[in-house]
C-alpha cells in the first residue's frame, strides 16, 4: 500500500513544501492538495517547490476541476512540471466543489467532466486532441506520463471513473462505502472491456493519532461537512430513499442546514456541528496506532492502493511521525 498525504495551500507556502519533504522522509510517495484557487494559494506554483524539494514524491491535486482553469492550461501544466522533474505529477479531479462555488458557479457535468479528462490526458502525454473543434497537441512534449484519477460518489460518476479514468478516489475512509464505490468502479471497468485491476484505488481521508477521542473528532468533524457537500448533491439527484446510493452515505445530513466555504477544510467550522460522532468515526480514521493499522488492513483487503491523510488538525507532524515510523513500516 502506497500512502499519500494531502495539504492545503495556506500561506506560508514554506510550510506546504516543508511538511512535503518531511512526509518523503518518512516514507510517504504522494503529495497532494486542495485545488481551491481563491480560498488558498494556487497550487500549481507550489508544486514545483515540492517537485524541487523532494526527490521521489509525486504530486498533485486532489481534486482539480474542469471549470476553472482552461483544459489545455491544465494538460500544458503536467506536461511541463513531467519535463522539469521526471514523470512525478498525478491528476485527481472531479465536477468542482469549493472551487466552483465560491465563485458563483455550479460544479460541471460529467459529460464535461469526460471531456475534460481526455484532452488533459492527451495533451499532458503528448498525443493529439480534439478540442472546441481544433486539434491541439504540445509539440515540445516527449515521454511524459500523467494519470488521471477521479474522485466520485454518486453511480453515474462511479460509472465514469470505472470505464475511463486511470483511477479512483475515494474521499473517506469507511469500509462499507470503499466497499460498494470500489465494487461499482471496477464492474464500469469491465463492462468497459477494461481490466478492473488496473485502476489505481486511492482512499482519502483525516487520520488523526492519539488516546483523546474527543478532541480528534472535535479537529476531524469538518470533513463530515465537505463529504456532505457531495452527499447533499446527490440526495438532489437521487432522493434519500431507494438502492441508488446506500444510506450509510446519505443517512447523517438530514440536518445539514447549508455551508460556508469560509470554513471550508478547518477544525472548528460551525457548519459542521450536524455531523455525528459515529460519522467522524467512520469516514476519518482516528485512536491509536492499532486502530490505524486494524482499518488500513481492512481498506487494503478492499482493493485500495493507497491511504492518502488530509493533515488538516492540530498535530500534523506527530501524526505524519506516527505514521512514518510505526504504522507504514507495519503495513510494508
Amino acid at each position: 500500500m502506497d500512502f499519500g498525504v494531502v495539504l492545503q495551500t495556506d500561506p506560508p507556502a514554506s510550510r506546504v513544501i516543508e511538511l512535503a519533504r518531511t512526509a518523503e522522509t518518512l516514507g510517504f510517495s504522494h503529495a497532494w492538495t486542495f485545488d481551491s484557487h481563491v480560498l488558498w494559494q494556487e497550487p500549481y506554483v507550489i508544486y514545483s517547490r515540492i517537485l524541487e524539494a523532494t526527490d521521489r514524491m509525486v504530486v498533485g491535486p486532489m481534486v482539480t476541476n474542469p471549470g476553472t482553469r482552461d483544459w489545455t492550461v491544465t494538460g500544458s501544466l503536467f506536461a511541463t512540471l513531467n519535463d522539469m522533474f521526471g514523470n512525478r505529477t498525478i491528476c485527481g479531479i472531479g465536477r468542482g466543489d469549493s472551487a466552483m462555488r465560491v465563485i458563483g458557479r455550479e460544479p460541471n457535468t460529467l459529460a464535461t467532466l469526460s471531456e475534460a479528462m481526455t484532452v488533459i490526458k492527451g495533451l499532458a502525454e503528448g498525443r493529439e486532441v480534439a478540442y472546441r473543434g481544433t486539434t491541439q497537441q504540445l509539440p515540445w512534449c516527449h515521454d511524459s506520463e500523467l494519470s488521471v484519477l477521479m474522485a466520485a460518489y454518486g453511480p453515474k460518476a462511479l460509472h465514469l471513473c470505472g470505464s475511463q479514468s486511470d483511477g479512483f478516489i475515494l474521499q473517506l475512509a469507511d469500509p462499507q462505502i470503499a466497499e460498494w464505490t470500489i465494487a461499482a468502479v471496477r464492474r464500469a471497468a469491465a463492462d468497459a472491456g477494461r481490466d478492473p485491476d488496473s485502476l489505481y484505488i486511492c482512499v482519502a481521508a483525516p487520520a488523526y493519532v492519539g488516546d483523546d477521542l474527543a478532541h480528534q473528532r472535535d479537529q476531524c468533524r469538518w470533513f463530515g461537512g465537505m463529504v456532505g457537500n457531495h452527499v447533499a448533491d446527490l440526495v438532489d439527484r437521487y432522493g434519500d430513499t431507494g438502492d441508488a446510493v446506500p444510506a450509510a452515505l446519505t443517512d447523517y445530513i438530514k440536518g445539514r442546514q447549508g455551508y460556508d466555504y469560509g470554513g471550508h477544510g478547518k477544525p472548528g467550522h460551525e457548519h459542521t456541528d450536524f455531523v455525528p460522532d459515529e460519522i467522524i468515526d467512520r469516514f476519518c480514521i482516528l485512536g491509536d496506532e492499532a486502530a490505524h493499522i486494524a482499518r488500513l488492513e481492512e481498506l487494503r483487503a478492499l482493493g485500495a492502493d493507497q491511504f492518502a491523510i488530509y493533515l488538516m488538525h492540530d498535530q500534523k507532524d506527530e501524526t505524519l511521525g506516527a505514521y512514518g515510523q510505526r504504522i507504514i513500516p507495519a503495513l510494508r
